[in-house]
């Protein structure tokens, strides 16, 4: 996700000073979820947990707001910072109440590997106290030589279990006496996650090496999971994930999946989409290929495992076309 991380760290920057100077606005709140307003006092610190006070967690997005959410039950409050399915993560803009509620966060859930940059430019605006998590490091996953990293790892259902159970730690240490708590609402939630995971080995039994298309990385990790076979040019599918032109050959290689029905699905990023991914969809369905959508952000009324299984469910159901 790279299309504005430099004009978004420094947009970020200029607004947690802003916040801090007091100029944030109700406007702000537009792409922030609340639930509830932090009763915290502004000057807590991330060792502070006054009995009673929930513990005040930021997420970047709702996804690992959720997860936070499913580990901390009641004892915590979570606001997530991009929240809607409608808001395209690539264009989004950090504003003046995104960096006032990091002011009163004890734990900080970022996705990192240069997804949400602006969470570290927003938290180095403030100097803040707070712990900070962050996936791409929890996953341990890098980058092999001279490629990029996929950093959507939400969709890597291992890795979000270690988030999980780094979440119970961290709140752990916050509030110790609900350790006990942390510890089991983490085991439960994970075990729904393995049901998932047992999902996608049930796809990779039935499908595995099945040719499907993407339209950006994000579904990579619960694909390769299953067992599929990506077989869109990376050029494709990096130039649209970066926002940059798609020349006409790669366009003609990247369509020809779809009107030579090399692949079974297309699994398209609806949250992105665009001219060229539009056009990639329609020769898609011009030839009678299932299309999978999916989000980078939680789709409302659903929890982290429900869109994962969701997710899941749909294209197993396109895969059987």
């Amino acid at each position: 996700m790279k299309k504005t991380r430099a004009s978004l760290a420094a947009l970020a920057l200029g607004l947690a000073t802003a916040a801090l100077a007091g100029c944030g606005s109700d406007s702000d709140n537009a792409a922030t979820e609340k639930t509830p307003s932090p009763t915290t006092s502004d000057t807590m610190t991330a060792t502070d947990s006054p009995a009673g006070e929930p513990i005040v967690v930021v997420a970047s997005t709702n996804v690992w707001g959720n997860v936070a959410e499913q580990v901390g039950g009641d004892a915590v409050e979570v606001t997530s910072i991009i929240s809607s399915p409608d808001q395209d993560p690539h264009s989004f803009e950090a504003s003046a109440s995104n960096a006032l509620i990091l002011t009163k966060a004890q734990l900080v859930i970022e996705n990192g590997g240069g997804y949400d940059d602006f969470m570290d430019q927003l938290l180095k605006a403030h100097d803040s106290s707070a712990t900070v998590l962050n996936a791409v490091d929890i996953s341990g996953k890098t980058a092999a030589k001279g490629e990029e990293l996929n950093e959507h790892v939400w969709y890597d259902l291992p890795t979000v279990e270690l988030v999980a159970d780094e979440i119970a730690t961290q709140l752990s240490t916050l509030a110790p006496d609900e350790a006990d708590t942390f510890t089991t609402n983490a085991t439960t939630f994970k075990s729904k996650v393995d049901e998932v995971i047992a999902a996608e080995g049930d796809l990779k039994s039935q499908y595995d090496g099945d040719a499907i298309g993407i339209t950006e990385p994000v579904p990579l990790y619960l694909t390769e999971a299953a067992g599929l076979v990506n077989k869109t040019p990376e050029e494709f599918s990096e130039a649209i994930e970066e926002g940059d032109d798609v020349s006409a050959a790669v366009l003609k290689e990247t369509l020809d999946l779809y009107t030579d029905k090399q692949v079974k699905a297309l699994v398209y990023n609806e949250q992105t989409s665009g001219p060229i991914t539009e056009q990639v969809e329609k020769a898609a369905k011009d030839a009678g290929i299932p299309v999978v959508p999916v989000t980078e952000t939680l789709p409302d009324g659903l929890d982290y495992v429900g869109w994962m299984q969701q997710n899941v469910n749909a294209l197993g159901a396109a895969l059987a076309q």
